[in-house]
């Protein structure tokens, strides 16, 4: 029990303001602890926080009895439980997802991030790493620098945390010998250099026995550096993080009355004033400062992390994801393109030229992914080439979004230059990301208005132009409802364009095959022309498989939801079957055929479409059926 006794010392005898107030003064420095499995990182913190005497009287009893259960060493307790708190994690002896803790020393508040070591839990050590000034990369003196190490080092170093401490771990269990430790630290350098990391300090400790963590441990006689704490106190990080130009994206319109109208957000650099001039983008209109709001007071001046709400004195429209920046200071980027370093976060790979939602600070709206440009091998560093990213893959890749938003470059502001990916149709995140730089070309095209508009092009064919978006199973039978459908139109004197899959795979994209990208790729390529098509004042009959909703809803995003009507061809698997004139099935099975859609292909029914055809139906009642839709929704005036 002497750990135990040893850790209910004496507590802090101020009182309860002078101790807030002397908290509140320190400076915070935020740090992950990150590495392979098993290298002692979660033992390490528990180590900080038990030898820093800043462990409750009801945590250690929690340790001790937990220690008995779920222990992994012959000692009496088990520090490494102070962290890894789930069960999971208890049972295996590993850290699973990203357990942070407070700890203050007189010196210096400190937020703590224990971070995963295994593979698979990679997109949580980046989402660890993604917030911290400092990053303890800690290797095992037995096993030397891994794979993981080096997969680690370079997402600390993409995501700009540029102060390492090489805490070369289990001295111990190599009789504290210098020169392994030596060793160890000449080839960490030899990396970090590699992939740009300047700042690291290395130091040899053991976080079972404490050696060099809190205090210096006389097993290290040849070691002249300070303990670890001693160095996370004193290291000086603002310099780095300090990003002067003041920027606010708005998170909400506060609005409580006719006579109130606010704009609340966090502050993420910078700071502002009453009286300051501003400028919104990116919109560029100009205000100035009227109130600068809190929850209980009202401020003169406010700086970054606060989270404030702004009045000003001209009536502007400004909306969630906008950002407010000083006239007087360098304004933001503005583009819809960029070159982005990628973390891929999800089991399913990505999949180039599909639609996902990007959030960029406070906004957030669709993107498309281009194939990347090359993967690292985080092994050697080299970049190969690659068709997609899988999980736990970092590459390069070219981002396309569907509007024009406001950034800084990652390496300039953190804030205002990282993003995730999220599924449309899963709501997954799978993606953590970083803008390098925007495109130069994005800034040099521009939309060219037009003198006749689409409704004035549909007036003179007496008519309203739209999409019908035929999808189902092929054998479904929508392009013979399609043509139906085009005979009775053009009786009625409508004017009609029938853009059938087949056909449209013998011209404009007979370069594309079927694997999973060039399927997008087609759907894309065929929403486009249907909308030029609408444009032109018709009505145009597609009919597509297009088997995945994601596609579908990007086909609707880009001809615009009043036009794209979707329409879903309804027939079971085993009737296309029968009805399969081309024997594509039976090549199918018989895996002539690879990525056939119903057979090694899936085929995702749409979840609400606007109309459902049931094949059981004669394809003369599906027909009035479609042209009764058109008439009652005013499509055919």
């Amino acid at each position: 029990m002497a750990q135990i006794n040893n850790a209910l010392t004496e507590r802090d005898t101020k009182s309860p303001k002078d101790f807030f107030d002397s908290e509140r003064s320190k400076n915070l420095l935020r740090f992950i602890t990150c590495g392979s499995v098993d290298d002692g990182k979660s033992t390490l913190i528990g180590r900080l926080l038990y030898e820093s005497n800043l462990i409750l009287e009801d945590q250690m009893e929690a340790l001790v009895h937990d220690s008995k259960k779920f222990g992994t060493t012959n000692q009496e307790l088990d520090l490494a439980l102070l962290v890894d708190g789930l069960v999971a994690e208890r049972e295996q002896g590993i850290t699973i997802d990203v357990a942070y803790r407070f700890f203050s020393t007189p010196k210096r508040k400190f937020i703590i991030a224990d971070t995963p070591g295994h593979e698979q839990y990679t997109r949580n050590m980046a989402t660890g790493a993604s917030t911290a000034d400092l990053a303890i990369i800690i290797v095992d003196a037995r096993k030397g620098i891994l794979t993981q190490t080096k997969r680690h080092s370079f997402i600390v170093a993409m995501l700009g945390v540029k102060n390492i401490v090489l805490a070369i771990n289990k001295m111990d269990l190599v009789n504290y010998d210098c020169k392994t430790f030596q060793q160890i630290e000449r080839d960490y350098k030899s990396i970090a250099k590699f992939i740009g990391i300047k700042n690291i300090f290395s130091i040899p400790i053991s976080a079972l026995q404490g050696d060099n963590v809190v205090c210096q441990s006389e097993q290290t006689s040849w070691y002249e550096g300070s303990c670890l704490l001693e160095y996370l106190e004193a290291v000086d990080v603002e310099q780095e993080n300090t990003f002067q130009a003041f920027r606010m994206p708005i998170q909400w319109v506060n609005r409580p009355n006719l006579d109130f109208r606010g704009f609340a957000g966090k502050i993420v650099s910078g700071s502002i004033r009453i009286d300051d001039e501003i400028i919104v983008l990116p919109a560029g209109k100009s205000s100035t400062v009227t109130q600068i709001i809190t929850y209980d007071e009202q401020l003169k001046e406010a700086g970054k992390d606060q989270s404030i709400t702004l009045t000003l004195k001209d009536e502007i429209d400004i909306s969630r994801g906008d950002v407010i920046v000083l006239s007087k200071e360098a304004l933001c980027n503005i583009s819809d393109k960029f070159v982005t370093n990628i973390i891929w976060m999800s089991d399913k790979g990505m999949v180039p030229n599909r639609q996902y939602v990007i959030q960029l600070h406070t906004d957030k709206t669709l993107c498309t992914l281009k194939k990347p440009e090359y993967r690292l091998n985080v092994d050697t560093f080299e970049h190969i080439a690659c068709k997609t990213l899988l999980l736990n893959e970092i590459g390069v890749c070219e981002i396309f979004l569907n509007k024009f938003v406001v950034f800084e470059e990652y390496i300039t502001n953190k804030e205002m230059g990282s993003f995730i990916l999220i599924d449309r149709v899963t709501h997954e995140t799978v993606a953590a990301g970083m803008i390098i730089h925007a495109l130069r070309r994005s800034a040099n095209i521009h939309e060219q208005p037009l003198s006749i508009s689409l409704s004035a092009r549909a007036l003179i064919k007496q008519q309203k132009a739209c999409i019908l978006w035929m999808t189902g199973l092929s054998g479904a039978g929508k392009s013979t409802i399609a043509n139906m459908v085009e005979e009775k139109l053009n009786i009625m004197n409508k004017h009609t364009m029938i853009l059938d899959g087949d056909n449209v795979r013998l011209g404009l994209n007979k370069d594309l095959g079927f694997t999973e990208q060039d399927r997008i790729e087609n759907i894309r390529r065929v929403a486009e022309v249907s909308k030029l098509m609408a444009d032109a004042g018709l009505i145009v009959l597609v009919s597509l498989i297009s088997p995945f909703e994601a596609e579908r809803e990007m086909a609707r995003n880009i001809i615009g939801n009043q036009q794209f009507i979707e329409i879903f061809v309804d027939t079971d698997l085993a009737t296309a079957e029968i009805r399969d004139v081309k024997g594509l099935y039976k090549k199918a099975r018989a895996g002539e055929i690879p990525n056939f859609t119903g057979i090694n292909s899936p085929y995702e029914p749409p979840s609400s479409p606007d109309i459902i055809l049931d094949t059981k139906y004669s394809s003369e009642q599906l027909t009035d059926k479609i042209i009764y839709f058109l008439k009652e929704r005013g499509f055919l005036s």
